[in-house]
């Protein structure tokens, strides 16, 4: 019988490589960063600038730091875009920050709306580059999540996702990754409502309780920009989500999983989809660079794992392809001692793909042996089917920049050959 992969798992990753690796992720991530946060008439848009950049921005033309702390709050914390409309700030200045910067938000090209309630949005940046995100609102309660992209595209070509089936361009920047959050909570009025000075805050509800960067691309092959947005969103003087509250998923980018836990410490989801090397080879074409015992290993690292805050890990249901009852005793096998929980998910049928969703009856099995063993694994389901905004379907026209594609080919391939 073969040594189940959990077994041969090393504890840890020597510092030297997985640092060397690390720095090549990120040298190749800089090879597609998204276009400058300034304008062609010289403005600058604020929102994506982390708290130091922005008081840089504002000494630039003479402004004190205490200024930014204002901006902030406006941007941040009451969802702003106008400087008119800073009531704490005086109308020269107002004037004069509206002559040298922009509030920006990504452009609401279209939206549409399921039969179970479910928002896509397909949100356009000012290159043209267009993602969807989608808001999943909760059936019982005024809250849910919203589902961010992270990337133009994605270089994994997962063979049961639609997004894989894209044009890859480009990372996305802090500005489109945080924007695409702000852009949402505009649809939706959960903005504080503005107050005369000296009075509360008005209540809304949050219905936007919750972030998944699960959306189309991979976050940790952006990992910066993503950081950067996130800390945005945690920041308590502004959106204030807090990190228990923010989900990563990642398809296994082991060197960046280290630091994202260290760094950032928001739940962690990792798309595992196969519990054999070769099979997760042809499903997930990452594994031939990362595979099972690396990923199951940097899991077991993961700083703040625990029964409260455990590590998800998600297993799309293929029919004939990784539903059987072996599978499923050996991913039990395989996590066996990591704080855990499996979301088994119904396979989300998209034009062209040549996989089938498990039958109720295999997924049922499959799940009750996964709880059998001590881990919970509810049948997730399926949210947007009919727009094609349920979990794999997500997908734009992208393009790449004519320059680009001319002088620099991907140097991602799916499986990150070095």
């Amino acid at each position: 019988m073969p040594v189940p992969v959990s077994e041969l798992a090393p504890d840890h990753v020597p510092a030297g490589l997985s640092e060397a690796e690390r720095a090549r992720i990120l040298a190749k991530a800089a090879l597609f960063a998204p276009p400058p946060g300034r304008l062609g008439d010289g403005r600058c848009d604020l929102v994506g600038l982390s708290r130091a950049e922005l008081v840089a921005e504002l000494a630039a033309i003479g402004e004190a730091p205490f200024r930014a702390k204002q901006l902030w709050h406006w941007i941040y914390r009451q969802g702003v875009t106008d400087f008119a409309r800073m009531s704490s700030i005086g109308k020269p200045l107002q004037a004069k920050l509206a002559r040298h910067f922009v509030i920006g938000r990504p452009e609401v090209a279209a939206r549409r709306t399921s039969a179970d309630a479910t928002d896509k949005f397909l949100f356009r940046f000012r290159d043209g580059q267009e993602v969807e995100t989608v808001y999943i609102p909760d059936p019982e309660e005024d809250r849910g999540a919203v589902c961010l992209s992270t990337q133009v595209g994605c270089t994994l070509s997962c063979r049961f996702c639609h997004t894989g089936t894209q044009a890859w361009a480009r990372n996305l920047g802090t500005a489109e990754i945080i924007g695409q959050f702000m852009a949402a909570r505009d649809a939706y009025g959960e903005w504080p409502r503005l107050q005369a000075p000296g009075r509360r805050e008005a209540e809304t509800p949050r219905l936007l309780s919750n972030v998944v960067l699960m959306g189309m691309g991979e976050p940790l092959y952006n990992y910066e920009n993503v950081a950067s947005a996130m800390l945005i969103a945690m920041d308590n003087e502004g959106i204030a989500l807090s990190r228990r509250r923010i989900t990563l998923s990642t398809s296994g980018v082991v060197p960046m999983m280290d630091r994202c836990g260290a760094e950032l410490g928001v739940n962690l989801a990792v798309s595992l989809h196969a519990v054999r090397d070769d099979l997760r080879d042809e499903l997930v074409p990452l594994n031939r660079k990362y595979p099972i015992a690396e990923l199951i290993a940097a899991c077991r690292r993961y700083p703040g794992a625990s029964n409260a805050r455990r590590i998800t890990f998600e297993y799309v249901m293929l029919k004939g392809v990784n539903d059987t009852e072996a599978d499923a005793s050996e991913l039990a096998r395989l996590i066996r001692g990591i704080p855990a929980k499996v979301n088994l998910i119904p396979f989300n049928p998209w034009p062209g793909s040549r996989f089938e969703p498990s039958s109720g009856n295999a997924m049922h099995h499959f799940a009750r042996i996964v709880m059998d063993a001590g881990f919970a694994a509810p049948i997730r389901t399926p949210r947007g089917r009919d727009i094609l905004a349920a979990c794999g379907q997500l997908r734009t026209e992208s393009r790449r920049a004519r320059q680009s594609a001319q002088s620099s080919p991907s140097p991602w391939p799916s499986s990150m050959s070095a």
